[in-house]
């Protein structure tokens, strides 16, 4: 109940993160990024008990990233984009500032270094 309630508390994108730490749930994902599967198609090539793939689909619906719904006897999972998409505008966002710190950073070492000077000059 502790563990339930902690993870209700954290931001969404921390939740995402986790969720995707797993590669068992990454496979999960990406499997479902080619359409909807049944929990038994879900769980087929994964090494693991049907019980441990419940509670990794659990886990990533609890991070938004997948959403299910039961018809009959049949749960259907599928990739809920939007959670991907907050999680790949973060990365993008990060991607951009370290390409903007790498182009300062080699402006800089290219003003430090004496014109007409070439490397292979000192060999």
């Amino acid at each position: 109940m502790l563990l339930k309630h902690m993870l209700n508390q954290l931001d969404p994108l921390d939740l995402a993160f986790q969720a995707l730490a797993d590669p068992s749930r990454r496979a999960i994902v990406e499997r479902l990024t080619q359409g909807p599967a049944s929990v038994s198609e879900l769980a087929r090539p994964l090494a693991m008990t049907f019980p441990a793939v419940m509670q990794h689909l659990a886990v990533l619906e609890g991070a938004h990233l997948v959403r299910s719904q039961k018809v009959g006897r049949v749960r259907t999972c599928r990739i809920d984009a939007s959670a991907l998409g907050r999680a790949e505008a973060w990365l993008n966002t990060q991607r951009a500032e370290w390409e903007r710190r790498f182009d300062r950073l080699e402006a800089y070492l290219t003003e430090l270094k004496p014109h007409g000077d070439d490397d292979d000059s000192r060999k």
